[in-house]
């Protein structure tokens, strides 16, 4: 499965993480007056959304081939881009009207972050998986 999304990176894995990100900041760049309200804890929003980012941030880092330390240490990288963005993106919450910065929406996010990465890491256990360390 990991090297059937290897081999077709770019379409499965770069070009989605592109969009979903891009999804993630438009979503919360808008006022909560313009956005449909649904019967789901924020906090399982947060976690749900995180824990797409990071499978694509986890993935990417593990498929491509130019930053090796990046390759290497994907796990850790996946923790601190994906948390680095989660705070960036609480702060950024705080300027947008009926928007607030919350400290648990923050932990829901690495928490979404973490199994993330389990899910991965479990996945290249698996199916056995070896990254290509050109």
């Amino acid at each position: 499965m990991l090297r059937f999304l290897e081999k077709r990176k770019y379409y499965l894995v770069y070009i989605p993480l592109i969009s979903y990100w891009i999804i993630l900041l438009a979503a919360t760049s808008f006022p909560t007056t313009s956005v449909p309200t649904v019967d789901v804890s924020d906090k399982f929003m947060h976690f749900a959304a995180y824990l797409g980012l990071g499978i694509l941030i986890n993935l990417t880092l593990l498929f491509q081939n130019r930053f090796i330390p990046l390759k290497k240490k994907n796990i850790l990288y996946t923790l601190l881009i994906g948390s680095f963005y989660a705070a960036i993106d609480e702060v950024h919450q705080h300027f947008i009207p009926g928007r607030y910065m919350e400290l648990l929406d923050f932990v829901a996010d690495l928490a979404g972050l973490a199994l993330a990465v389990i899910f991965v890491l479990s996945l290249v256990r698996i199916t056995k998986f070896i990254p290509n360390l050109k």
